[in-house]
């Protein structure tokens, strides 16, 4: 049953019993995490997995390619292999995201707008809470950035990279995911944005300034560095490519 606007009620009876496969994916990941299994560790075979939850063999495979599919193990084939426990990284929630968003017609300005939105709080949360550890991680991307401003892949990869260290260091797992996913979407250089070296300068030194404000656990100075350079993001692709910021978002264009 769905409302006028095309959302799923969420009334009582409205949902459909979950398929057992589902069931039993989610009982998989239930004992990974029980048991404390780390990335490498293998699952049981097939055969051995048949005996121990009782399900039919298409079942089963129907549950493990759902896993395989969300990033949660890898089926190793050949000799030897079968379900191996994998780290789902944030690439995965950002498909499901953009599959969603491409079906909704939400414009890249969306993704950019809850990205200048959250990313100063999670700058402010970092300066608060951020370990030594933390500190040395943002600190090498710092240099790292400043040393490949004339190599435009690594700049990019590094630039990602540094998100992504503020949003673990402000320790909040949620935020963090979602940053790391709609750092994915957000990326635009494989939708024809390019940055010159003299842009690229720029946000290296913004990255300073931010890194300087957690250095100094000075959370207002952190959040306002922050969202100034989400600002100049925002303000470079409103001069320069305009016709992106209102593009409906696709799924297929994730890097």
């Amino acid at each position: 049953m769905s409302t006028a606007s095309g959302r799923t009620s969420r009334r009582a009876g409205a949902y459909k019993p979950k398929k057992t496969a589902m069931l039993l994916a989610q009982r998989i990941v239930g004992e990974i995490v029980d048991s404390g299994l780390e990335p490498g560790a293998s699952l049981l075979s097939e055969r051995e997995m048949l005996e121990e939850y009782g399900v039919a063999r298409g079942t089963l495979r129907e549950a493990l390619r759902f896993l395989e599919i969300q990033g949660v193990i890898t089926i190793r084939t050949g000799p030897g292999g079968g379900p191996v426990v994998n780290a789902p990284a944030s690439r995965h929630l950002a498909s499901i995201i953009a599959m969603m968003l491409q079906l909704d017609a939400a414009p890249f300005r969306s993704v950019l707008e809850a990205r200048a939105t959250l990313e100063p709080w999670m700058a402010r949360r970092a300066a608060e809470r951020r370990t030594e550890a933390q500190l040395e991680s943002l600190h090498e991307s710092v240099r790292r950035i400043e040393a490949h401003t004339d190599d435009v892949d690594a700049f990019l990869d590094e630039n990602s990279v540094f998100h992504a260290e503020i949003a673990t260091a402000a320790g909040n797992e949620v935020f963090s995911m979602i940053i790391g996913s709609l750092n994915w979407i957000v990326d635009g250089s494989v939708l024809g944005v390019t940055y010159s070296e003299t842009q690229r300068s720029a946000i290296a030194r913004e990255h300073r300034r931010i890194y300087q404000a957690i250095v100094a656990r000075d959370g207002d100075r952190a959040a306002a560095a922050m969202a100034v350079h989400m600002h100049d993001y925002g303000t470079y692709l409103e001069r320069f490519f305009p016709q992106l910021l209102d593009a409906p978002i696709r799924w297929d264009a994730l890097p």
